[in-house]
């Protein structure tokens, strides 16, 4: 079949569509996690999201609410309980992700009758986005790249030197909280693409890929955008091709990406 024919099917352009707007949320989302080394703290707010999955299952609305709702509880309990230094940061979170991923399991298990197909949310499928996942995807997009334009500086002093942030006057909590809340808003709208396993792929590895040619902020977050929706795009022309899996194979296409990338800048700058 000739590949711009596939561009014709419906399925397809809405799987390009939401390839795109989770590239620039994810890049730029990504960005800020990676810099503020925050990879395992967003690890656990993907893991216990699944217990909202479940629970809507079990309650009958959208399980992305049920896992919006749960992702965003958590994501400001780690946030508080860090910063009261409560219990160790780690620790937090692992209770946090197994806490989930068990509430998730239980309530599936507890749903009458037929036991949902959780494959998609684990693994993600990005063929099977409606218009109302592209919508609220489009709402993201615009508000997390709103919010970068407008508190571009405070938000790169935040996340390099807090203490520097608060003496220039900068109101560190509020962005902190807010940031927090979109980290874990982009990670539920990029579970029905990438899936609860993989997502935490998307958000660091285009980072770590633009990472490998400039250390600018900035630079970062629009080489992720870049090197995220290629890969996603690469990844889902193979998948159809291949008849495999789409998040996964998205996936794989980023770490191969990564790779070459690599080698790239071992063979033209030697290190």
């Amino acid at each position: 079949m000739d590949l711009l024919h596939l561009f014709t099917y419906g399925f397809f352009q809405h799987a390009v569509v939401a390839a795109l707007l989770m590239s620039v949320t994810c890049g730029i989302i990504g960005t800020y996690i990676v810099s503020r080394r925050m990879v395992f703290i967003s690890g656990g707010i993907t893991h216990a999201s699944f217990g909202g999955v479940g629970i809507g299952y079990y309650l009958g609305f959208p399980p992305l609410a049920g896992a919006a709702t749960v992702a965003v509880l958590a994501a400001l309990i780690t946030e508080n309980l860090t910063r009261r230094k409560v219990m160790r940061n780690d620790s937090i979170i692992a209770i946090l992700w197994s806490l989930g991923m068990a509430i998730g399991i239980i309530f599936v298990y507890l749903t009458p009758g037929y036991a949902p197909n959780l494959m998609s949310y684990l693994f993600g499928s990005i063929i099977t986005v409606t218009s109302t996942d592209l919508w609220l995807m489009l709402a993201l997009a615009l508000t997390v790249t709103t919010v970068f334009t407008l508190l571009y500086r405070p938000i790169l002093y935040v996340s390099f030197d807090e203490q520097f942030a608060r003496i220039r006057g900068i109101p560190v909590m509020f962005i902190n909280y807010l940031l927090i809340i979109l980290v874990a808003l982009t990670i539920v709208l990029s579970i029905r693409t990438a899936g609860i396993i993989l997502v935490l792929s998307v958000l660091t590895i285009p980072q770590n890929i633009s990472n490998l040619f400039t250390n600018r902020f900035s630079h970062i977050m629009i080489g992720s955008v870049v090197f995220g929706f290629f890969a996603s795009l690469l990844g889902l022309v193979l998948s159809y091709y291949l008849d495999i899996p789409s998040g996964a194979t998205i996936i794989f296409t980023l770490v191969v990406l990564y790779l070459v990338a690599r080698l790239i800048k071992v063979v033209i700058f030697g290190r």
